[in-house]
């Protein structure tokens, strides 16, 4: 028995030694709040800040961002080339499927919820209070609105 309990630790030894090079310490990532740069988001209506987490959001690599939302926030109908997995960090994340943002029908999701979309589901969201969620998946990702005059990348 003891045999077999050294020859395992050995061969996970030598595992460990041939895979160090493809998994670096520049691959590991670890991150607390105090560490995130929270920016414009060109995509979302004003007033959204994200934090890119892991990236680049347009490539077929993971992506993890994170975005806070500011008190009575509306995110019009829109949807998402990749699947989409959010985590409601902290306030509350009211979320509906659906071509038009209609609050009546929306599933209020707190702190520790999470919801999954998959690709081309259209959905909206809104929040009472300043509501944070982290959101990971694999890109390319990006935000297309239902109603193309809801983009704010195409209002003056």
């Amino acid at each position: 028995m003891r045999a077999v309990s050294l020859g395992l630790v050995a061969v996970t030894l030598a595992l460990g030694v041939l895979l160090s090079p493809v998994m670096g310490a520049e691959d590991h990532v670890m991150v607390t709040p105090n560490d995130l740069t929270w920016a414009d988001v060109p995509s979302l209506p004003p007033g959204a800040k994200v934090a890119v987490i892991e990236g680049p959001l347009d490539q077929a690599t993971p992506f993890t961002i994170r975005l806070k939302l500011p008190p009575d926030y509306k995110v019009p109908a829109h949807w998402h080339p990749a699947i989409e997995h959010v985590t409601v960090l902290s306030g509350t994340f009211n979320l509906g499927m659906g071509d038009k943002l209609d609050p009546t029908k929306t599933k209020a999701l707190s702190a520790g919820s999470m919801a999954i979309m998959q690709p081309k589901t259209t959905h909206f969201a809104w929040t009472k209070e300043e509501t944070i969620v982290q959101v990971h998946g694999v890109g390319p990702w990006a935000v297309n609105y239902v109603d193309p005059a809801d983009d704010p990348r195409k209002k003056p």
